[in-house]
């Protein structure tokens, strides 16, 4: 395993001093070392990976020197248009060293949103025509070639990083334990208000996990709850579409991080919801499940912002007793919107859906229509 300090070490060594991206689970290590490391000018955490390779591009028009940008493999997606309208040698010749983790790796156990990417990762960057090495125990030596063919060729490069390649970091991220409220509490809190002509679409990450983990609790079944394992910062377009095909209401789950990645997404829904369309925003002000990195979520007026973009009301929870109350006022009020500020703390216990996506997904369909 590679110590990412060390590792860290020998980037700055080469003259990578200026990071940014979006937190992954298999870079959590490299992340934090990263985040202990560098002051927040030289290391911004992006709303999402298109904007991050925007960032080092400006980086590099401004010094000359090579920015690095770190995502999971599923933020190919999001760069392709600024990789090959702006960054390619073709248009303005900006590379950078891309750091890139290798979720679904073939033949590798992993969730299901993960497999297609994973066995279409290598591929992807083939036709991107992206150089890659799979990051090794020579990554001195990989760190150096990267150097030089960016100063060659002007081309981007990246670094894939395999689960398990980085050691454990040392010191990392203390979460914040303020406010009491856990985000696993405020869904139990919502689940206990809603009815069975309440429908729930989650945002991807530990939240749909929960409400999985507390309906098989309280034995309610799972027809009215679609988790969405993927496509991170999509789940209120994804709410907006059902909504506009049936009366019930539909609440949408979302969090703090994939709010920020798709923000552009919520004020199209809010101009053509309907008053079924409910929309919850959890607010831990981090990524938590790739190491509490934190998001720009506490430099920002959410409510504010919530409001611009068309809510006639927005409320706001801190406890499960003002959670549940205003879930209810949610439910009665059109055009608006509920902020619930937890902490960043969850089960280190928590499991993951018995069900596959196309079981889940079914299973909604049937209890919705």
């Amino acid at each position: 395993m590679i110590n990412p300090q060390k590792f860290y070490d020998v980037l700055k060594e080469n003259d990578f001093s200026f990071f940014t991206g979006v937190p992954d689970s298999l870079l959590k290590e490299l992340c934090l070392t990263i985040k202990d490391n560098s002051d927040d000018d030289n290391n911004i955490i992006a709303a999402n990976e298109g904007n991050a390779i925007a960032i080092s591009s400006g980086y590099n028009i401004a010094t000359g020197k090579f920015g690095v940008v770190y995502m999971q493999n599923s933020g190919l997606g999001n760069i392709v248009n600024p990789l090959l309208s702006l960054c390619d040698e073709e248009v303005y010749k900006i590379p950078s060293l891309l750091i890139i983790g290798y979720r679904g790796e073939p033949g590798i156990k992993d969730e299901p949103q993960h497999i297609k990417q994973g066995k279409l990762t290598l591929p992807l960057l083939d036709t991107l025509g992206v150089k890659y090495f799979i990051l090794d125990e020579d990554y001195e030596k990989e760190i150096k070639e990267c150097k030089k063919y960016l100063e060659e060729t002007g081309k981007s490069i990246a670094l894939v990083v395999k689960k398990g390649t980085f050691s454990q970091y040392e010191v990392g991220i203390t979460k914040e334990n303020n406010p009491n409220l856990t985000r696993e509490e405020a869904l139990d809190s919502i689940l206990k208000t809603l009815d069975v002509n309440d429908f729930i679409v989650s945002t991807t990450g530990k939240a749909s996990r929960e409400i999985f983990e507390l309906r098989e609790k309280y034995n309610m079944g799972h027809g009215n709850d679609f988790l969405t394992v993927g496509s991170m910062g999509h789940a209120l377009s994804l709410a907006l579409g059902i909504s506009l095909n049936t009366k019930k209401n539909i609440f949408c789950i979302d969090g703090d991080g994939a709010f920020i990645m798709h923000m552009g997404g919520v004020p199209v829904a809010i101009s053509k919801a309907k008053s079924n369309l409910k929309y919850i925003l959890i607010n831990n002000r981090c990524h938590e499940s790739v190491g509490a990195q934190p998001t720009i979520a506490s430099r920002i007026d959410i409510k504010g912002i919530l409001k611009s973009f068309g809510f006639k009301e927005v409320l706001e929870a801190s406890t499960k007793e003002e959670v549940e109350k205003m879930t209810l006022t949610l439910k009665n009020t059109p055009l608006t919107a509920l902020i619930i500020n937890t902490n960043q703390l969850s089960r280190a216990d928590l499991g993951r859906p018995t069900t596959t996506p196309i079981e889940n997904k079914e299973q909604f369909q049937n209890k919705l229509r």
